[in-house]
């Protein structure tokens, strides 16, 4: 009788992090309960000291402020008339200003029914609010005229306070909470809170001064606001060209005169003076001739392109301009990004962004190396955090991580178990015993976690190259060599699984451990596994910017590889929507 074999069970997939629908909290009513009791029961003591009576007040009031008759009392009786009008807040704004202002019963932002010439200040700063990535509309408030009544004076303290303390959160801690944008975004929760803020306000010698140190005063914070105003000033003179534009040599296409303007735009004059007599007998026809096609050589060599002479997708992505208002958008998105991260990223620091496919070691706030990098395909995006370099391992083994064990080696070793024998690969069970592939019946792994270790031997085949460089993290995101060295060479490196793979990963090791390349190079020459701790640890930033400032201070653009841009877009927008049913 024939034994019936058991079908294998089903492979079910590691999923990748998700992105979210970015859920606002609505604006809340703020509760001032508590003020309006404070000023009756100021109310009650006033009256017994000056021996009125009021037959409906209990013999006994409970004081919850050491008040008198002399002190704040315009306040006070202004603070009666809060229940006669509704005034909304973000999240706990509302309680934190309820707070305050019950520790503190008096008016701060005005003096003898005007405004202080402080709250001026503040108002103008407001004003200003576009100029560094938020928006004005956010904190407009309108002045007491002249002669006002109580009720205009206590609400215009309010919203005063209100408005303040909201400016400072989104300046400091921007208006997005990125957690709540995708599974890739990983951010600490700010400690800066809304009742921190309205108390340094309010004990700041300056409001203004404080509220403009709010935003990240580091300087790529101050070249983007510096973008972003000369974006906003900047006329539209943009050259653009159609989509989907491909010229051959030879070729007739009409699009070529606006890819010469470009050029003529874009060039540096040493190029242009280069090709002068083919510029100037240019008389905008639609033919490729050679003349035109050596210039476009030129022009691709410059941009650091394969100077093939053909004008496709990458020649025209470095010569058309961007609109402003796309720069703008992009410069704006780049500010709220940076609030997610410390106020200073360090005078020692690696940068790395995915955008750019680039990565930078920074000392003393200068670029002492920069290099390529490839970063996750789209499938396997690069998650979004900062964190600390502590060590860098030589001649690294590569742990398997289960989602490329179940996802992508699973399916073949169940056509072929000997598959990670036969390609260097350890297998271990979860006690650490040591086993072959071929002897596990893998029909039967794959139910969500596979009861099994894998790891690669150091080697020249070995997917982490000759060394990595740690900084722990949930992600499992580290950087590292790579045996790929041909891919440095494409423009587009989303390609890995979600590390960061280095071009030059000896000067980056170098550069982080603080000592010399030839150091580095002894230790992978030992061609032993072994690692070396940081003397100090250094911040790293994996980060995602679509503009970010070169080393001269010049804003670049890049494309979105992931299409965040977007999803923060909507949650921007979702913020803006919410703010602007205010009462």
């Amino acid at each position: 009788m024939r034994r019936s074999i058991a079908p294998p069970i089903e492979i079910k997939k590691v999923s990748a992090p998700k992105y979210f629908v970015y859920n606002v909290s609505g604006l809340k009513k703020v509760n001032f309960a508590p003020l309006i009791a404070l000023s009756s029961e100021a109310k009650a003591v006033d009256n017994t000291q000056t021996g009125v009576v009021n037959e409906n007040q209990p013999a006994t009031v409970p004081i919850t402020s050491e008040i008198t008759h002399f002190e704040n009392q315009e306040f006070l009786d202004a603070a009666a008339t809060l229940g006669t009008f509704d005034i909304d807040a973000d999240g706990n704004t509302g309680k934190a200003i309820v707070a305050h202002y019950l520790a503190n019963p008096d008016f701060f932002w005005l003096a003898d029914g005007r405004p202080k010439f402080g709250t001026e200040l503040v108002l103008d700063l407001f004003g200003k609010a576009d100029d560094l990535g938020l928006m004005a509309s956010d904190y407009e408030i309108e002045l007491p005229g002249d002669d006002v009544d109580l009720q205009t004076l206590i609400q215009f303290e309010m919203n005063m306070s209100l408005k303040a303390t909201r400016y400072a959160l989104d300046a400091r801690n921007g208006k997005i909470n990125p957690n709540k944008l995708s599974g890739y975004h990983d951010f600490p929760k700010s400690k800066f809170t809304a009742l921190q803020a309205i108390a340094e306000i309010a004990s700041a010698i300056s409001p203004s001064a404080y509220l403009a140190a709010s935003s990240p005063g580091n300087a790529k914070f101050m070249q983007l606001r510096a973008t972003l105003i000369k974006l906003r000033k900047e006329s539209s003179d943009v050259i653009t060209i159609a989509e989907g534009t491909l010229i051959k040599p030879g070729e007739s296409h009409d699009e070529l005169p606006n890819v010469i303007a470009a050029i003529r735009k874009k060039a540096s004059i040493k190029l242009l003076q280069r090709h002068g007599e083919a510029l100037t007998a240019y008389s905008k026809t639609s033919k490729f001739t050679n003349d035109l096609v050596a210039l476009v050589k030129g022009f691709q060599k410059e941009v650091k392109l394969n100077p093939d002479g053909v004008v496709g997708r990458n020649t025209i992505s470095r010569l058309i301009d961007l609109a402003p208002q796309v720069k703008m958008n992009r410069v704006r998105l780049a500010m709220e990004r940076l609030r997610w991260h410390p106020r200073s990223l360090g005078s020692r620091h690696v940068f790395v962004n995915q955008p750019a496919y680039r990565a930078q070691y920074i000392q003393s706030g200068e670029e002492k190396l920069t290099m390529r990098v490839i970063v996750g395909k789209h499938s396997n995006q690069t998650s979004f955090f900062h964190d600390t370099i502590e060590r860098v391992e030589y001649n690294p083994y590569w742990g398997v991580p289960q989602s490329i064990i179940i996802n992508e080696m699973l399916p073949r070793l169940r056509a072929d178990p000997s598959y990670l024998d036969r390609r260097g690969y350890e297998v271990t069970t979860l006690s650490g015993q040591q086993i072959s592939s071929s002897s596990v019946d893998w029909r039967t792994v794959g139910g969500g976690v596979v009861p099994f270790n894998v790891r690669q031997y150091p080697g020249r085949k070995n997917a982490l190259g000759e060394l990595k460089i740690l900084f722990p993290n949930r992600h499992a995101i580290y950087m590292h060599d790579t045996p790929s060295r041909g891919l440095f060479r494409r423009e587009r490196r989303a390609l890995s699984h979600g590390c960061v793979r280095l071009q030059n990963p000896r000067g980056m090791a170098a550069a982080v451990l603080g000592t010399t390349v030839s150091h580095v190079s002894s230790k992978v020459n030992l061609g032993k596994n072994n690692d070396e701790k940081l003397k100090v640890q250094i911040p790293v930033y994996i980060a995602y910017f679509t503009a970010w400032p070169d080393k001269d201070g010049e804003v670049e653009y890049f494309t979105d590889i992931y299409g965040r841009d977007k999803h923060l877009t909507k949650a921007i927008s979702k913020v803006a929507s919410m703010r602007g049913k205010e009462a």
